[in-house]
C-alpha cells in the first residue's frame, strides 16, 4: 500500500468531487501510472466498477481502501465465468462488477477479502467445491448451489470423429487460464483417458471464459475445447456430454444481505431467468440456492 503524502491538501478527495472517480484521476491521487491502476483492477485489489466497458472508482470506497479500512467487501463477482451467471447480473441490474478469473484465482481473490462473491466449479473426488473452499479456511460465507451444468467437448464439424476424451490424441484443443476449474478437470480427464500432454497439441491462446472456448473452436483456431452445453448451442457445433458439474457461489455471510447480491438472487426465482436458462441448454436448477457449506 503506497503510503499517504504529507502533502495532504494535494491528496485528499474533496467533497465536491463526483461520487466516481476516472482511471487518470485515481493514477494521480496515487502518484502511480495509469497502467498500474488498471494492473490493481484486473487483479480485484481496488474497488471499482466496470459501466458500459468503462473503470471507474467509487470515491468512499477508495477512500477507505486507501486509509486501510475497507468495511464491506467490494461488490466485485469473482471466479469462474459462467454465461447464464453472467446474463443474470446484467439483465437483473444488480450493480455487481465481474472479474472472471478462474475457480482458484478466484477463490484466492474471495478469501483476500477483495470480492463478495466467487463462482467455483472446481473438481473433487466426492463432488464439487467443498473440499477446496474448507481447505481456504475462508470465514463468515456460505456456499450456495448456482446450477449443475452438462459438460463435454465441443467439437469442429470437421472433426465428428470425436466422440470421447480418448479420441483428442493428435487433436488440437483449448487450453483454458491455469487455475480454471475447467483446466484442473482437463487434466483429469485426460490422464484417465491415458493421454499425456504430449499427446495433443495446445491451441494458440488460453480461453478465459466459456464463450472464449467455444469461439476458438467455431473460428476453426481449435478442433476440439472441455465446455458446456449452452455454449455448444450458442455456436451451433457439436457436443459430447461427459459429466454433469455443480456450479456454486461463495458468498461473505455480510455481503449476502446487501442489496448487490439479493438482487441478483432474487433474479434467479424469476420465470424470466428460467426461461433464459431453459433457452442456453444443459443447465439443472433445481437446487439453485440451496445451502452447500456453511463456514465453521
Amino acid at each position: 500500500m503506497m503510503a499517504k503524502s504529507r502533502d495532504a491538501g494535494k491528496d485528499e478527495m474533496p467533497d465536491d468531487k463526483p461520487p466516481y472517480l476516472t482511471t487518470r484521476e485515481v493514477a494521480d491521487l496515487l502518484r502511480v501510472k495509469e497502467r498500474k491502476v488498471y494492473d490493481l483492477a484486473a487483479a480485484g485489489e481496488i474497488p471499482h466498477r466496470r459501466i458500459t466497458g468503462k473503470l471507474l472508482f467509487p470515491a468512499d470506497d477508495l477512500r477507505a481502501w486507501i486509509e486501510g479500512d475497507t468495511g464491506e467487501r467490494p461488490a466485485v463477482l469473482t471466479g469462474s465465468h459462467d454465461p447464464l451467471l453472467d446474463w443474470a447480473v446484467r439483465e437483473s441490474g444488480a450493480g455487481l462488477a465481474t472479474l472472471w478469473n478462474g475457480s482458484e484465482e478466484g477463490l484466492g481473490t474471495f478469501a483476500a477479502g477483495q470480492a463478495a462473491l466467487a463462482g467455483l466449479h472446481l473438481p473433487e473426488d466426492d463432488g464439487w467445491n467443498i473440499a477446496a473452499v474448507t481447505a481456504r479456511d475462508v470465514g463468515d460465507c456460505v456456499l450456495i448451489a448456482w446450477a449443475r451444468r452438462a459438460r463435454g467437448l465441443i467439437v469442429t464439424p470437421g472433426c465428428r470423429d470425436i466422440t470421447d476424451v480418448a479420441d483428442l490424441k493428435g487433436k488440437r484443443i483449448v487450453n483454458r487460464q491455469p487455475g480454471a476449474g475447467t483446466a484442473a478437470l482437463m487434466e483429469r480427464l485426460l490422464s484417465d483417458a491415458g493421454i499425456s500432454a504430449g499427446d495433443v497439441v495446445a491451441a494458440t491462446g488460453l480461453a478465459r471464459t466459456e464463450s472464449d472456448a467455444a469461439a476458438m473452436v467455431a473460428s476453426g483456431d481449435a478442433d476440439a475445447a472441455l465446455g458446456i452445453e449452452a455454449m455448444a448451442r450458442r455456436y451451433h457445433l457439436h457436443f459430447v456430454p461427459l459429466i454433469e458439474e455443480q456450479f456454486d457461489l461463495l458468498i461473505d455471510r455480510r455481503s449476502y444481505f446487501t442489496v448487490p447480491v439479493q438482487t441478483l438472487l432474487s433474479f434467479g426465482n424469476t420465470a424470466e431467468f428460467r426461461d433464459k436458462a431453459d433457452a442456453m441448454g444443459g443447465y439443472v436448477l433445481d437446487g439453485l440456492g440451496a445451502v452447500r457449506w456453511l463456514s465453521p
